[in-house]
């Protein structure tokens, strides 16, 4: 049974930083596509960040324009952990964060073309 459970969330000022976490367990995702979502109350859930593996033997990241410059992804494959790190946070960042994954490598902005999710973990930035 495959499961992936965020940590890292939190109250955090404006301008401060929070570092999510999403383990995986239940199979290996190295060579799969894995991204955060994020969703805000009375709004749609939306593509955050994205990172697979490409045919150039690299990781490739893709960012939302709205947190580029100030949201890393990364993984580690020998934890199966994909982690953000996000930096001077917005009160627009204000969000449930969720932690997602493909079964393949195929990059998607689409929540709905990813299979596996997490329970999601709340992020407060006050102003």
């Amino acid at each position: 049974q495959v499961q992936l459970v965020e940590s890292g969330g939190g109250l955090v000022q404006a301008g401060g930083s929070l570092r999510l976490s999403c383990a995986a367990s239940g199979r290996t995702f190295s060579s799969s596509a894995m991204g955060w979502f994020r969703q805000a109350p009375g709004k749609e859930r939306e593509f955050v960040a994205a990172i697979r593996w490409s045919s150039t033997s690299t990781y490739y990241t893709a960012y939302t324009d709205t947190v580029k410059g100030r949201f890393t992804i990364s993984r580690d494959n020998a934890k199966n952990t994909v982690d953000l790190q996000m930096t001077s946070l917005k009160p627009e960042d204000t969000a449930v964060y969720y932690c997602a994954a493909r079964s393949d490598s195929a990059y998607y902005t689409d929540p709905r073309k990813f299979e596996y999710w997490g329970q999601g973990t709340q992020v407060t930035v006050s102003s």
